[in-house]
């Protein structure tokens, strides 16, 4: 070959790369664009009810439809939920338009060319078996079968489920929003729960009406068929000079195949329909459910063994059949009992070993484990441990958390972990709440029961068990459930036991909080500021202000149940005026008037207005002459009054309390702030839901209002009342 001579490459080879290289920059783009893959299916589809195609295209195209069929009803079997296959309805909907289009295509073939495709032959010939009535039955059973049964009995499923999703969807909403308002989830999940509520109503509605689409093909596969039959047998005879036998046979195999190649794709998916549609209530897989549910219990088997082997001995019955299919029930029931013996043994040792090991833990456990208590503790009667028991739909222990959770957020201190235990010493229905192992509170409450409470303005009675509801102290009475709706009507305020229970656990832990905050849980609260408010911190020192002074301030502050969540502000104030003074009621209401917004807050209802009982200026003046007689000595509780002016007072606030409530406003009571404390240790022990303030404790620019006012006006019969008269705090 000459230097100057140049190496061509043939055009036959020049052509294929080129062929190749263009096929692999359309397959690469579709594969990145899987949106332009499906418009050009749908075309394709559309194509195939106008463009004659050649009969070994159409055999690819048969065999498509068939494997897309497999692998639709094998998902559908595999399927653990119907939304993991969300987009069913869509492809019900092209799979059914793609199968009528093959059907334009071979009936175009079957009635011009009177042939179809190797793939329609084998399945003409292998049903037909040379008689085509056989044949024909055949395929008209199999479309029975599939019109009649699976595509009815699939069709009305979709439609009650559709029907009974939409039913339920407010309920379902409603229940979201309850779970999220009571803490049980959070907005990301109750999110996430909303959209998939609402796919499922999209889901079941789009299965609704693909579910007629399955039926329009099957009316359409018995139409074409028809007409394949019919016309081809015509053309046959007058077209294409066929005889009348010839014709017969020629076309009933073209159309029997075509039927059975267009028919058993279309069974396949309408039996994956229902399997979709059938798979709402379950969780598992259809092979893991059957299996689990067929082989659980060895009882059916046994008795299956038996029925079939009596079976096999009635007249005219063959024995062997029957004698084999008892043989295997009955070794499964056997294999199935074994099983279970070994499973109940296993569990038997290993409950034993824990026993032990329990047992075991129990002696080495040293004796120091004994002196420990726990903070809060919940003993129950043996009637109430299903209020508990989540297995039985129990949730004390979620609200236990969200008591937890919103006592957190209220008061600014983390509420120690709650125990709750039985004790078979009580009452079946009684429970016990202990803080630091001395008894709170007791109350009885039924399970089966719910607590339907007056709140002063129920009208009517209802019949049941009347008692006194344990935290507000409202006439309540038991009822059944099935008059909670004529009790709701009437006016009562009706809530579950679990929810008396909580309500007043809640409360207990609100009025003993002081209790629950250990010099511990200060040090705790004061750690976590060091990261925001260094500075502040580094200025706590034992010199200047002891951790012991701190935790009495914040326990003053939470028995009148005034929140330390502001814990910067409190140190601050507390190192500002601990240098005049280390009395912690002093230095109290310092802090409190530094948490003077907060306070009002508090005690301001919607439009900023603080409704409050007042004082009557001239008993003011005689607690400010009694508090300053005592300045050089101990104040008692008493404040030095007389028993019969205490009664007095009590007797005025138990009126003012009554007219407050009737407004709709907490009780809180409003004087001066040098009386503040000392009237708030007069009337605890007897009215610990009363709040005092004073009026420099909140903002100047703050609307009040005095609904009523305390007098004490009787005359005093006693000069004087022994020291030791009233047990009280006393302070300098």
């Amino acid at each position: 070959m000459a230097d100057n001579q140049q190496f061509k490459i043939p055009d036959s080879i020049s052509q294929n790369r080129y062929f190749i290289g263009f096929r692999d920059k359309v397959l690469s783009r579709i594969g990145k664009n899987p949106d332009l893959g499906l418009a050009f299916g749908m075309i394709l589809i559309l194509a195939l009810l106008i463009i004659p195609l050649p009969s070994f295209i159409l055999d690819v195209f048969l065999t498509i439809n068939i494997a897309i069929a497999v692998l639709i009803m094998m998902i559908s079997i595999y399927l653990t939920r119907p939304l993991d296959f969300s987009s069913f309805p869509a492809i019900l909907l092209i799979s059914t338009l793609f199968r009528l289009g093959l059907n334009v295509a071979s009936t175009r073939l079957i009635l011009g060319e009177a042939e179809a495709g190797d793939i329609i032959n084998a399945f003409g010939n292998f049903v037909v078996g040379g008689n085509f009535v056989v044949g024909i039955i055949i395929f008209l059973i199999l479309l029975i079968i599939n019109f009649v049964v699976i595509i009815k009995g699939s069709t009305r499923i979709a439609e009650v489920a559709a029907r009974f999703t939409l039913d339920a969807l407010p309920g379902k909403q409603m229940s979201i929003d309850a779970d999220l308002n009571a803490g049980y989830i959070d907005e990301q999940t109750a999110k996430a729960r909303r959209e998939e509520l609402t796919n499922e109503t999209d889901f079941y509605g789009s299965m609704d009406g693909a579910a007629k689409f399955i039926k329009g093909d099957a009316i359409a596969g018995i139409i074409i068929t028809a007409i394949n039959l019919l016309g081809g047998f015509v053309i046959g005879m007058m077209q294409m000079d066929m005889d009348f036998s010839t014709s017969l046979n020629t076309f009933s195999v073209l159309t029997i195949g075509d039927g059975l190649v267009s028919q058993i794709p279309a069974l396949l998916i309408s039996v994956s329909g229902g399997l979709v549609v059938t798979r709402s209530g379950s969780k598992e897989k259809l092979d893991v459910q059957i299996s689990t549910q067929f082989g659980r219990d060895p009882k059916p088997l046994a008795v299956a063994a038996v029925v079939l082997l009596l079976m096999g001995f009635l007249p005219g019955f063959p024995l062997i059949p029957f004698m084999f299919f008892s043989i295997a029930a009955g070794l499964a029931a056997y294999f199935r009992t074994k099983t279970i013996n070994e499973e109940a043994d296993s569990k038997l040792r290993q409950e034993l070993q824990e026993s032990e090991k329990s047992e075991k833990g129990n002696e080495e456990k040293p004796v120091e484990e004994l002196l420990k208590i726990d903070p809060i503790e919940i003993e129950l009667g043996y009637s109430l441990i299903s209020m508990v028991d989540e297995t039985q739909g129990g949730d004390v222990f979620k609200r236990i958390t969200n008591v937890r959770k919103q006592l957190a957020q209220e008061l600014g201190i983390i509420i120690p972990p709650v125990r709750v235990r039985d004790n078979l010493q009580l009452e079946a229905e009684k429970y016990v709440i202990k803080i630091r192992a001395n008894d709170v509170a007791e109350n009885k409450i039924y399970p089966n029961l719910l607590l339907a409470m007056n709140p002063g303005t129920a009208e009517g009675e209802i019949q049941g068990m009347n008692v006194t509801e344990p935290v507000f102290g409202l006439p309540a009475t038991w009822i059944s459930p099935n008059q909670r709706e004529n009790a709701e009507i009437m006016g009562f305020t009706v809530v579950e036991p679990a929810t008396v229970l909580i309500t007043h656990l809640t409360e207990l832990l609100r009025r003993n909080a002081d209790k629950l905050l250990t010099r511990q849980d200060v040090k705790h609260l004061i750690d976590n500021l060091k990261e925001d408010y260094p500075a502040l911190i580094d200025e706590i020192k034992p010199e200047n202000l002891q951790l012991s002074l701190i935790q009495k301030v914040l326990q003053n502050l939470l028995i009148e149940n005034i929140p330390i969540r502001d814990l910067p502000i409190i140190i601050e104030s507390l190192l500002e005026y601990s240098k005049v003074t280390v009395n912690s009621d002093v230095l109290t209401e310092y802090v409190r008037h530094s948490l003077s917004e907060s306070i009002k807050k508090i005690f301001e209802d919607q439009n900023g207005v603080i409704h409050t009982i007042g004082i009557d200026p001239q008993l003011e003046q005689e607690l400010t002459k009694a508090l300053q007689e005592n300045q050089n000595g101990n104040v008692s509780a008493t404040m030095g009054l007389s028993p019969h002016k205490i009664q007095a007072i009590y007797q005025s606030l138990s009126n003012a309390i009554d007219e407050i409530t009737v407004a709709g406003h907490l009780p809180t009571v409003i004087c001066s702030a040098q009386i503040r404390p000392y009237f708030f240790r007069l009337i605890k022990t007897q009215y610990p839901m009363v709040s005092v303030i004073s009026y420099t404790e909140i903002p100047s620019d703050s609307e009040i209002e005095i609904i009523a006012t305390i007098r004490a006006t009787q005359q005093e019969q006693l000069a004087s009342v022994p020291e030791n008269q009233f047990a009280g705090f006393e302070f300098d």
